[in-house]
């Protein structure tokens, strides 16, 4: 069961159906051809239990949030601002790519929206000032991947409701890991452009006294980032109440900008509703499917399989790293999590591993699902926001990123303080 069920997904995939679709097509195959019991007639009580808990509120909300800022201008003036501070180093206006990503992947939540949002506002310079395309490309890919590792983050949140683990410990383990990502994509970005300086495009300078004058579009992003996450922190809100803050902060900013239109407001709220409705649909079909297959024993064969392995804990650690770095070529990431988390963290967890610090893990192993052909859907989003030249320019671009990725699997598996500091001190 477990290779047909694999085999299956994989090729409904293939067609292009909706991930949502697929999963509940396969649990009702399952259902049918894999378990003695009338699972079907349970389906409903599994699609409203899975969308009815109020942790769930916080994923339409903290889109809202990204919504509202993209589309009342604050990308472009927060672009702008860091462009100022970082075009000096070697790569010019690279840096502010990730720089920028790293602002919104704290407010956004999402890695898609993230890279989107960058790539619309970065991609004219790019062509106006003459960077090299793949660089440049490469470095909004692999940014916008940070949208699901800084807090807050939508698959963070996903993994906690899926595994019962504690949102806010999750937030403050992603912290760490994640402004060590954006630093040594930075680092590795300067590394390549002084060793190759027709990468990084020109030169460029600004005074003291712009720089400065900058910072007035930064302080909101900054003192929005601190309420929301620092309101979870001190116990004045749950996940989903600094949500809703956040909600009411990025209207109040994009509002003082001149931001807030009534188009904008209408782009934001569809914008909101497209992407919660397909997250939605995910998290209840990969439900209703994990459902089925648990009724139907995989749970069961997969745990003889990787228990009958004769590994050690650490190379059955091994294992699901490469089980999910070779799945993450062909499955989406939201997919993937929300598939695989029931039956594989219940094993990990039984092995010893913490169930927070192998989230972090895991989102690493996404945020290369998300740039990495033929799936990576940050790939497609910058790719279309560039319009001009191959995707193939976009593949080569990001993998300096994904290596730097790789080392922080290795450095999360040799240091697990770095994922699990914060929330112990807290």
């Amino acid at each position: 069961m477990i290779w047909t069920v694999a085999i299956a997904l994989l090729g409904l995939m293939a067609l292009s159906i909706p991930v949502g679709i697929v999963l509940f097509l396969l649990g009702i195959g399952v259902a049918q051809f894999y378990s003695a019991f009338p699972l079907l007639r349970g389906m409903g009580q599994m699609i409203w239990s899975s969308s009815a808990s109020s942790t769930l509120i916080a994923i339409p909300l903290f889109v809202l949030l990204g919504e509202i800022l993209v589309r009342g201008g604050v990308a472009e003036r927060t672009y702008a601002a860091l462009d100022k501070w970082l075009s000096w180093l070697p790569g010019g206006l690279v840096h502010a790519n990730i720089a920028t990503s790293t602002m919104f992947s704290a407010t956004s939540g999402s890695s898609v929206a993230t890279a989107a949002t960058v790539a619309t506002v970065a991609m004219p310079q790019a062509e106006r000032l003459n960077y090299d395309p793949r660089l440049f490309s490469g470095a909004i890919a692999a940014g916008g991947t940070l949208g699901i590792m800084i807090p807050p983050s939508i698959n963070l949140i996903v993994y906690g409701f899926l595994t019962e683990t504690s949102i806010p410990q999750l937030f403050l383990a992603g912290l760490m890991p994640g402004l060590l990502l954006a630093l040594a994509f930075i680092v590795v970005t300067a590394l390549i452009c002084i060793a190759r300086p027709a990468l990084g495009g020109p030169s460029r300078s600004f005074a003291w006294s712009e720089r400065v004058r900058s910072l007035g579009q930064l302080l909101p992003i900054m003192v929005l980032f601190g309420v929301v996450i620092g309101s979870i922190y001190a116990g004045w809100a749950t996940p989903t109440e600094s949500a809703a803050i956040g909600v009411a902060m990025a209207a109040v900013i994009a509002a003082a900008g001149d931001g807030l239109t009534r188009g904008a407001i209408v782009q934001a709220l569809e914008g909101t509703i497209r992407i919660s409705a397909m997250i939605m649909l995910v998290i209840v079909g990969a439900y209703f499917l994990n459902f089925a297959m648990t009724s139907a024993g995989l749970g069961r064969q997969l745990s003889a399989l990787i228990g009958g392995s004769g590994l050690t804990p650490f190379g059955t650690l091994m294992l699901v790293i490469a089980l999910y770095i070779v799945l993450g070529f062909f499955i989406e990431t939201l997919a993937l999590m929300v598939a695989t988390i029931p039956i594989v963290v219940p094993i990990m967890a039984g092995l010893g591993y913490d169930k927070v610090w192998f989230g972090i893990l895991l989102i690493v192993l996404v945020e290369m699902a998300l740039i990495t052909p033929p799936v990576g859907l940050n790939l497609f989003v910058v790719q279309g926001a560039r319009k001009p030249g191959s995707i193939n320019d976009v593949i080569m671009g990001v993998i300096p990123y994904v290596m730097v990725m790789a080392l922080m699997v290795a450095a999360l598996i040799a240091l697990p303080g770095l994922a699990l500091w914060l929330p112990s001190a807290f």
